[in-house]
C-alpha cells in the first residue's frame, strides 16, 4: 500500500528531527562533563555525580528517541504503551549509570570498554523497549541485519566515546567524546528505524492528530533539556565552587592568615621572579630583612592578643606604603622581609626610609601607646649575592648586625663585617649536633683545701672538640649556646654526665657544675635535678651547683625561690665569680650560700696590687663572719697559694693545683708527681695534678 505524505508533514517532521538533534547534542555534552567529574570524585561524592550522569544521559537519550519517533510518520494512527514507555526511560538511566560506573573502575585499559559496552546496550535496550511501546495501526516487520548492526554501532561508538573521554592526552578529548556519544545514539536510532517496515491498515483520515504529536514532542524536548540543564547547572555550580575553593586554598597557602601579607613561600616565588627579571634586564633588586626589636616585650606585658594587634598594625602600614616594584611579606613570628626593584641607590634608600618610619612610629594598644622598633638588614642582587638563598641570608646577617648595634637600626651587607656573624651561625648549627656526634666531653679541675692540701672535689668543665676546628674555647661556644637556645640541652647533658661519673668514683668527692642564667628559664629546674640524682644514684650532698650573681639579678624573686627548692634536695649552692657582680653583699644576705668562689681576676694581681690583696682579705673576713667557706680561683703560683694560706682561705683551685683534664686521665691508676708544698708543710695528693 502506498503512502502519500504532504509537504507540510515533511516540514514539521524535519523540524522535530532538528529538535531531537539539539536534545541529543546538549545531553551528550553535559553527560561527558558530568562523567568526568564523577571520575575525579571519590566516595559519596562520586556516587552523587554518577547519579547525575545517569539521569542526564538517560533522559537525553530517551527524549532524543521519542522526539525522533514522533517525527516519523508511518502513515497510520499511533499510540504509546505507558508502562513500556516509562520502563524505557528507567532502562536508559539505570543502564547508562551502570556503564559510567564500570568505566571508572580500577582497570584503566579495560574499564572504558566494559563501561562503553554497557552504555551501548543501555541505549539499544531503551530504543527497542520504546519501540515495543510504539503501537501503530499496521503491519510491523523488522530487518534483523539492520537491527544487529544498530546495536553493534551503539556499543562500538559508546566504547570509543568513553575511552576518548578518559584519555587526557587527546587534545579536546571532552568535545570529541561528546561528538562520538552523539554518533552512538544517532547511529543506533536511524539504523534501527531503517530496520523497521510498517504497512498501514487504516486510511489517512484516521491518522493521529499531527498537531498533538508535535506538541507532545516539544514538551518532551523541553523536559529533556530541563533535566540536562539541571545536571549541567550542578556541574557549573560545583566547578565554580571548586574554583573558589582552590583560590581560597591558594590564598591561604601563599598568604599569612594573621596579617594578610604574603608568606615565605609567596616571598620566595616573587623574589625568584624578580632576580630572573633583574638578570635579563641587567638591573638590581634589593632584599630588606626586618626583625622587630620589642615584640617579645609586648607579648610578655600585654599578652599575645596585643602582639597580634601590633603585627596587624605594622603589616597594614607597610602594605599601605608600597609602590610599583615593592613587596612585603611576613616570614614568621616577628620577622618580615621586603623586596625593592631598583635602578639607583636613591630608590632603595627611599624604600628603606619609608619602612623605617612605619616601623618606628608608635602603636596604640588599648589605652597604652608603645613602639616595637625594628632592625633592618639590606642585601642587593647581584652586588652581594648571585642567588635567592645567599641574598636572603646576607640580608639576615646585616639585620643581625643592626640588631646588635644600639645606635643603628639599618645595616647594609658588608662581607668583612658579616662573615663573623655567618661563622657564629655556622658554629651554632654545628653545636646543635655536637652531643649526638659525641664531640662533647667533660674535663675536671681539682678543688683542694688550702691548709691541708686535701682534695675536696672537682669542678666539671665542658669541652668541645670540633671535627674541623679542633678544640673550641668554652668562652666562645657557651655564649653562643645561650644566644641560640642550646644551653638548656647542653646544660642538662653536662649535669647528667657529671653526676653519673661522680657516682662511679671510689672516693666520695664532690662534683661542682656551673649553671647558666638561661637554665633558670627551665620549666622546673629543681625537678630536673632531682630526676637526674635519682637516675644516676648520686647522693645530693655530693653535688654542688655554681651560679653567678647575674643569674640572681635577672629575676631575683624567682631565682631565689628556685635555689631554695634545689637546696631543699640536699644539693649545695656556690656563688661563682664573686666580687664582679652588682650587689654582692645584698646577694649574700638574701640567700644562705654554701660557698663563695672568689673571682680569678683578684688572684692574678694579689702579688703586685695591695688593693687586690685588701679585697681578698675583706672577702675572706666576710666569709668567716657569715660562716661561708671561700674558694679562690685562678691560683697559679706558690706565692699566691702562700698568701691564701696566711689569710685563712678555705679552698683553692687553679693550674698550680691541677689543670682541667679528662675523667680517665685524672682517675687513672698511674701516679703523677704532685705539687711541692714542703715549704708550706702541706702534702698535695698525686691526683691533684693533671
Amino acid at each position: 500500500m502506498m503512502r502519500v505524505i504532504s509537504c507540510v508533514t515533511v516540514e514539521h517532521n524535519l523540524w522535530l528531527v532538528l529538535v531531537a538533534a539539539l536534545v541529543c547534542s546538549a545531553g551528550s555534552w553535559a553527560t561527558i562533563r558530568l562523567f568526568l567529574r564523577a571520575h575525579e570524585a571519590t566516595g559519596l561524592q562520586q556516587i552523587g555525580w554518577h547519579f547525575l550522569t545517569g539521569v542526564c544521559a538517560g533522559s537525553s537519550i530517551w527524549c532524543t528517541h521519542f522526539v525522533a519517533m514522533l517525527a516519523y510518520d508511518p502513515g497510520a494512527p499511533i499510540t504509546f504503551d505507558p508502562v513500556l514507555t516509562i520502563a524505557s526511560l528507567f532502562i536508559a538511566m539505570a543502564g547508562t549509570a551502570a556503564g559510567f560506573i564500570a568505566a571508572t573502575g580500577h582497570a584503566p585499559r579495560i574499564a572504558p570498554i566494559v563501561g562503553g559496552t554497557i552504555v551501548g546496550l543501555a541505549i539499544s535496550g531503551m530504543h527497542y523497549t520504546g519501540m515495543a511501546a510504539y503501537r501503530v495501526d499496521g503491519l510491523v516487520e523488522w530487518d534483523m541485519a539492520y537491527l544487529v548492526a544498530s546495536i553493534a554501532l551503539s556499543v562500538v561508538f559508546a566504547c570509543l566515546s568513553l575511552s576518548v573521554a578518559l584519555d587526557s592526552r587527546i587534545a579536546g578529548h571532552k568535545y570529541w567524546a561528546a561528538a562520538i556519544l552523539v554518533t552512538a545514539i544517532v547511529s543506533l536510532h536511524f539504523t534501527a528505524m531503517a530496520a523497521l517496515r510498517v504497512t498501514p491498515l487504516a486510511t489517512q483520515a484516521s491518522h493521529t492528530d499531527a498537531a498533538a504529536l508535535h506538541a507532545m514532542a516539544l514538551g518532551i524536548a523541553v523536559a529533556g533539556l530541563i533535566i540536562v540543564g539541571t545536571g549541567l547547572a550542578s556541574y557549573l555550580i560545583d566547578d565554580r565552587t571548586r574554583l573558589e575553593t582552590v583560590e581560597r586554598l591558594n590564598h591561604l597557602a601563599m598568604n599569612d592568615t594573621l596579617t594578610g601579607l604574603p608568606n615565605r613561600a609567596n616571598f620566595n616565588e616573587y623574589l625568584d621572579r624578580e632576580i630572573d627579571r633583574a638578570r635579563e634586564l641587567g638591573c638590581k633588586v634589593a632584599v630588606v630583612g626586618i626583625d622587630l626589636d620589642r615584640f617579645k616585650e609586648i607579648n610578655d606585658i600585654w599578652g599575645h592578643g596585643a602582639g597580634d594587634m601590633a603585627l596587624k598594625t605594622l603589616a597594614g602600614r607597610m602594605s599601605a606604603l608600597l609602590q610599583e616594584g615593592e613587596f612585603i611579606a611576613r616570614l614568621g613570628g616577628d620577622e618580615f622581609a621586603g623586596v625593592k626593584r631598583m635602578k639607583a641607590q636613591s630608590d632603595l634608600l627611599d624604600f628603606v626610609s619609608r619602612l623605617e618610619a612605619a616601623l618606628m612610629a608608635p602603636i596604640r594598644i588599648a589605652e597604652v601607646e608603645t613602639a616595637t622598633g625594628a632592625s633592618l638588614g639590606v642585601a642587593i642582587y647581584p652586588t652581594d649575592a648571585q642567588n635567592r638563598e645567599t641574598l636572603v641570608n646576607n640580608a639576615d646577617l646585616a639585620m643581625y648586625r643592626a640588631k646588635a648595634n644600639v645606635t643603628q637600626s639599618v645595616c647594609f651587607y658588608e662581607q668583612a663585617m658579616d662573615e663573623a656573624v655567618r661563622a657564629n651561625r655556622t658554629l651554632a648549627n654545628d653545636l646543635r649536633d655536637a652531643v649526638e656526634n659525641g664531640q662533647l666531653d667533660l674535663h675536671y679541675q681539682v678543688q683542694t683545701s688550702v691548709s691541708t692540701g686535701e682534695i675536696r672535689g672537682y669542678e666539671a668543665l665542658l669541652r668541645w672538640k670540633h671535627p674541623t676546628r679542633g678544640n673550641v674555647s668554652p668562652a666562645e661556644f657557651i655564649p653562643l649556646a645561650e644566644e641560640n637556645g642550646l644551653i638548656l640541652p647542653l646544660g642538662e647533658w653536662v649535669l647528667r654526665t657529671a653526676c653519673a661519673k661522680a657516682a662511679s668514683w671510689e672516693t666520695l668527692y664532690k662534683v661542682a657544675v656551673n649553671l647558666s642564667p638561661v637554665q633558670f628559664a627551665h620549666a622546673d629546674l629543681p625537678k630536673l635535678i632531682h630526676e637526674i640524682l635519682l637516675e644516676t644514684g648520686l647522693k645530693p650532698s655530693r653535688l654542688e651547683l655554681e651560679i653567678t650573681e647575674s643569674t640572681i639579678i635577672a629575676d631575683k624573686i624567682r631565682t631565689l625561690n628556685i635555689l631554695r627548692r634545689i637546696k631543699a634536695l640536699g644539693v649545695t649552692i656556690a656563688i661563682d665569680d664573686f666580687g664582679t657582680g652588682y650587689s654582692s653583699l645584698e646577694t649574700l644576705r638574701a640567700f644562705p650560700f654554701d660557698k663563695i668562689k672568689l673571682d680569678r681576676s683578684f688572684m692574678s694581681e694579689v702579688e703586685t696590687s695591695p688593693q687586690a690583696k685588701a679585697i681578698i682579705r675583706a672577702v675572706l673576713a666576710l666569709g668567716q663572719s657569715l660562716h661561708i667557706p671561700v674558694l679562690a680561683e685562678g691560683v697559679e703560683t706558690h706565692s699566691q697559694l702562700a698568701i691564701l694560706r696566711v689569710e685563712g682561705c678555705n679552698e683553692a683551685q687553679g693550674y698550680l693545683l691541677g689543670r682541667p683534664a679528662p675523667f680517665a686521665d685524672i682517675f687513672a691508676p698511674a701516679s703523677r708527681p704532685g705539687v711541692d708544698m714542703s715549704t708550706m708543710s702541706v702534702a698535695m695528693p698525686t691526683q691533684a695534678v693533671a
